[in-house]
This record gives C-alpha cells, sequence and structure tokens, in this order.
C-alpha cells in the first residue's frame, strides 16, 4: 500500500475548555492553524494529544472534528492504539468510518507483551482496517521496545506503512532502516533527533515543536533534502534549546503551556498530569523570547 504522510507530521494537542472538557471548536481553529504553518499531517489523540485520558466517544468525535475542518489539506492520523488489542480495533474501525487517512498504533504499554505479542497485537489490528497504519515505538513511556526484527516482519504487512521511531538509539535506526523496504517510511519522534535520524535515511518528524516553530522545522527538513547540509545544521541547532525545553516536564504539559503564553487557548491537561511549575513556566517563557515567539 502507497501512502504518503509527508515529510512534518505535528502531534496535535487536545484543547480542553475551562471545565476540562475538549474545545472542539479551538480543535479546529489549532488544526487548520498547523496545517496552514506548514503541516503535512496531523496526528490526533496520540501522546501529546492526552489519548490515555480520552474516552472512545470524545477521540471520535474529535477524529470527525478534525477530518472536517483539513481533511483533503493534510493528511489526519488517527491515534487509536492502546494496550488493549481489541479495544484498539473497534477504535480503528469507528475512525476509518469518520474518514481518516491512517491510524497511528501505540505499542502497547503496561502489560509488556513480547516481541510476537507485538506482532501479533499489531497483526491483528492492522488486518481489521484498510487504512494505512504507522507503528509507535517509544519505549521510555511503554516499558517495551518494537525490534527492528519485529518492524521488520510488520513491515511485510500490506498497510503497515510507517513507523514513528522513539527509542533514541541511532544503532537501532540503523538496523530498522537496513531491514525495512525502501517505500516504509520512518519517523522521528523527537524533534531534537530529526536531523540526525534524517541523516540515516528517516522521511521527517512527528513532531510536538511544530506547533510553535513549524516554518523553521520545514526549512530545515528542505535544507537537508536539497543538499544544504550547513543551512540545516545551523537551523537545527538554533532550535535546539526549544526542542529540549518543551519537554522540561511530561509532554504535553509544556507545550500547551507555551501555546497558552502565545495566544492559543488550548487550556490545561487532565489528571493525572499537573500544569508547569512558576519555575518552569519561566524557563519556557524564555525560550519563547529567543524564538520571538512572544
Amino acid at each position: 500500500m502507497a501512502m504518503d504522510f509527508g515529510r512534518l507530521i505535528t502531534a496535535m494537542v487536545t484543547p480542553f475548555s475551562k471545565d476540562n472538557a475538549i474545545d472542539y471548536t479551538m480543535a479546529r481553529k489549532l488544526a487548520k492553524h498547523l496545517v496552514q504553518s506548514g503541516s503535512d499531517g496531523l496526528v490526533v489523540s496520540g501522546t501529546t494529544g492526552e489519548s490515555p485520558v480520552l474516552s472512545k466517544e470524545e477521540k471520535i468525535e474529535l477524529f470527525r472534528a478534525v477530518v472536517d475542518e483539513v481533511g483533503g489539506q493534510a493528511a489526519v492520523i488517527a491515534g487509536t492504539g492502546s494496550y488493549n488489542t481489541q479495544e484498539s480495533i473497534v477504535t480503528t474501525q469507528a475512525a476509518e468510518k469518520v474518514g481518516v487517512d491512517g491510524v497511528l498504533l501505540v505499542a502497547p504499554y503496561y502489560n509488556k507483551p513480547s516481541q510476537e505479542g507485538l506482532y501479533q497485537h499489531f497483526r491483528s489490528v492492522a488486518e481489521s482496517t484498510h487504512l494505512p497504519v504507522m507503528l509507535y515505538n517509544i519505549p521510555g513511556r511503554c516499558s517495551v521496545n518494537i525490534a527492528p526484527a519485529t518492524v521488520e516482519r510488520l513491515a511485510a504487512l500490506d498497510n503497515v506503512v510507517a513507523l514513528k521511531e522513539a527509542a533514541g538509539s541511532m544503532d537501532q535506526l540503523s538496523e530498522i532502516m537496513r531491514a525495512v523496504p525502501d517505500n516504509f517510511a520512518v519517523y522521528s519522534g523527537d524533534d531534537s533527533l530529526t536531523l540526525p535520524m534524517m541523516a540515516l535515511g528517516a522521511k521527517g518528524i512527528v513532531s510536538v515543536a511544530a506547533h510553535l516553530v513549524a516554518g523553521k522545522i520545514k526549512d530545515m527538513i528542505n535544507a537537508f533534502m536539497t543538499g544544504n547540509t550547513t543551512l540545516a545544521t545551523k537551523l537545527h541547532l538554533e532550535l535546539y534549546p526549544l526542542f529540549r525545553g518543551i519537554f522540561i516536564t511530561s509532554n504535553p504539559v509544556p507545550v500547551k503551556a507555551a501555546l497558552v503564553m502565545t495566544g492559543w487557548k488550548v487550556g490545561g491537561v487532565r489528571l493525572p498530569l499537573v500544569e508547569v511549575t512558576k519555575e518552569e513556566k519561566n524557563a519556557l517563557k524564555g525560550l519563547l523570547e529567543k524564538q520571538g515567539l512572544i
């Protein structure tokens, strides 16, 4: 299955109102802004969208709102994976009916499956849908790593077309790139590793920082792709403090605070996450000022 999600995908935050309900109107506005700012695609209800604390009904309504707002202009990728295989299948099939362009399936967290368990989980969900699938490997959150050999097995499935790789290991990435077909797209799951990973063959980034600096990230990617590695490196180094700073505490707490500081009324976070501390807020403010964002 051929599917081009683009090079810059933003993992979109989920806006909340003052009473912590999803603000679907703001979600539409933010999705439109992100696409106009240069995002080729949006991940909706991923880690950055606080997927673990959204109900299935909220997720589907959120998918529907974003598809209605930017469908056809950018790829809408629904975060439908969880640690429950059957629940992931049901949510994936519901997302397909809404009209999303693909799904993001995170490695099952908490229950720590074996590599065979990971393969069977992802295969079961992938075979339940006609949508293209992006796997998501983030062992720091899931306590399990999708091994390169397992990625290779999964890449042989017709609709498993991409991987968001956030293990942080260039050695593992090298093994993956050697193992997967040329048309299988690997994306960095960490903004600060976008350029190093693209040097090893990754296609692009599923970004958090693109909420704030999409234009510069796009410029960095384009510079690298056209062979201007000097400019790409310069942009990477300019953005690096922000890339790291928006992870000063658990994502998406800092990026939501930064968005509020730059005028976007995306609200706070749901428990068990809590707001930034005064010290963290001041640090974020300094980073935003240096980038000329406030």
